[in-house]
C-alpha cells in the first residue's frame, strides 16, 4: 500500500519543526549558561578592545546568573543567584558587567541594558591603590592593568589635563584622592569585617546601603544603620575594582567605586568579529584574537 504524499510531507514538516525548535532551545541554553556576545561601542579599553569589536563572553567561569529578568527590566530590585562556575576571576581578566550606578551616583542598581567592559584590577580581599599613576596591590608583585597608560597618567599635569577628570571616588575633599594618587583602599570580600568610622562611611556607604536596604549615617562620632548603632560591619558580597585600559577616557572604579560580584556577566575571552566603524570593513587581523 502506497503512503500518500501528504502524509510523507506532513511527517517531514513535523521532523523539521522538531529539530528547528530543538536548535532554538539549545541556542537559548547556550546563551543563558555558557556564552554571550557584546559589541564594543567606545575606546575606553583601547588598545585591547577597539570600537566595532564583537567579543565572546564566557559565563561558565564564574557561573551563569539566574534572576527575574522581567523584574530587572522594570528596574526593580531582584535577587540574583549564580550557578556553580568552573573557575575564578583573576587580576587582569577583562569582565563584562552591569554598570552599578545607572540611575543615581550614590545608589547601586542594575540596569538590564547598560553594560560596561573593563579590566579587573583588584579582587575581593585585596588592598589596592594608585601611586604616581600606577596601580599597586599590597603584597602582590605583578603588572596590573595597562602599563603604558599608567606611565602617561604619571606624567599628567593638572594644567594640561585637557578635560581629564583628576579627582576620584569617594569625591571627598578630606580624603582627596586623584587618578595619580589613590588609596589605599581595601576591596571587601564576603565575610570580612570593617570598623565603622567616618572614613569607612565615606568609602563603603553605597555598598552597605545596597546590601542592607537601609540608610547609613554618621552622627557625631557614631555610625547608624537605619536606627541601629553599629561599630563594625560584615560584608555579605564580594567586590572588585575595575579599570579601563585607556585610562584618560575611562569611566571606571576610580570614579564610581567598587563593583558587586552579582553584577558581573562573565569573562571576555575572544574577539570573534571586528568591524571598522569608519569604513564598515572587517578587520580580519582581529578576528578570533584572544583577549589578554
Amino acid at each position: 500500500m502506497k503512503r500518500c504524499r501528504w502524509c510523507v510531507n506532513g511527517n517531514g514538516m513535523l521532523t523539521f519543526s522538531f529539530y528547528f525548535c530543538l536548535l532554538l532551545f539549545l541556542g537559548f541554553v547556550l546563551k543563558i549558561t555558557f556564552f554571550v556576545s557584546f559589541r564594543i561601542p567606545t575606546d575606553s579599553m583601547q588598545p585591547t578592545l577597539q570600537p566595532g569589536d564583537n567579543i565572546l563572553v564566557n559565563k561558565s567561569i564564574m557561573g551563569a546568573r539566574i534572576f527575574n529578568i522581567w523584574g530587572a527590566a522594570e528596574e526593580k530590585e531582584v535577587e540574583i543567584y549564580r550557578l556553580p562556575g568552573i573557575g575564578k576571576v583573576k587580576r587582569n581578566d577583562v569582565l563584562v558587567f552591569h554598570y552599578p550606578y545607572p540611575l543615581k551616583n550614590d545608589s547601586l542598581s542594575m540596569h538590564l541594558l547598560k553594560y560596561y567592559v573593563k579590566r579587573c584590577i583588584a579582587l575581593p580581599g585585596d588592598t589596592m591603590g594608585i601611586r604616581k599613576g600606577h596601580y599597586y596591590i599590597k603584597g602582590i608583585n605583578e603588572p596590573i592593568g595597562n602599563i603604558e597608560a599608567q606611565k602617561r597618567i604619571e606624567k599628567l599635569q593638572k594644567e594640561n589635563a585637557r578635560g581629564i577628570v583628576m579627582d576620584t571616588y569617594p569625591w571627598d575633599k578630606y580624603i582627596d584622592w586623584t587618578i595619580q594618587n589613590f588609596g589605599p583602599l581595601h576591596v571587601p570580600a564576603r565575610g570580612q569585617m570593617v570598623v565603622m568610622d567616618s572614613t569607612a562611611v565615606k568609602l563603603y556607604r553605597n555598598l552597605i546601603e545596597w546590601e542592607q536596604k537601609e540608610k547609613l549615617t554618621f552622627q557625631g562620632k557614631k555610625v547608624f544603620l537605619g536606627d541601629s548603632l553599629i561599630q563594625k560591619y560584615c560584608f555579605q558580597e564580594n567586590y572588585y575594582f575595575m579599570g579601563g585600559d585607556y585610562m584618560e577616557n575611562s569611566k571606571d572604579s576610580r570614579y564610581w567605586g567598587l563593583l558587586p560580584e552579582p553584577y558581573i556577566v562573565g569573562v571576555a575571552t575572544r574577539i570573534w568579529k571586528s568591524v571598522d566603524k569608519s569604513t564598515g570593513k572587517i578587520r580580519w587581523d582581529r578576528v578570533m584574537k584572544k583577549i589578554e
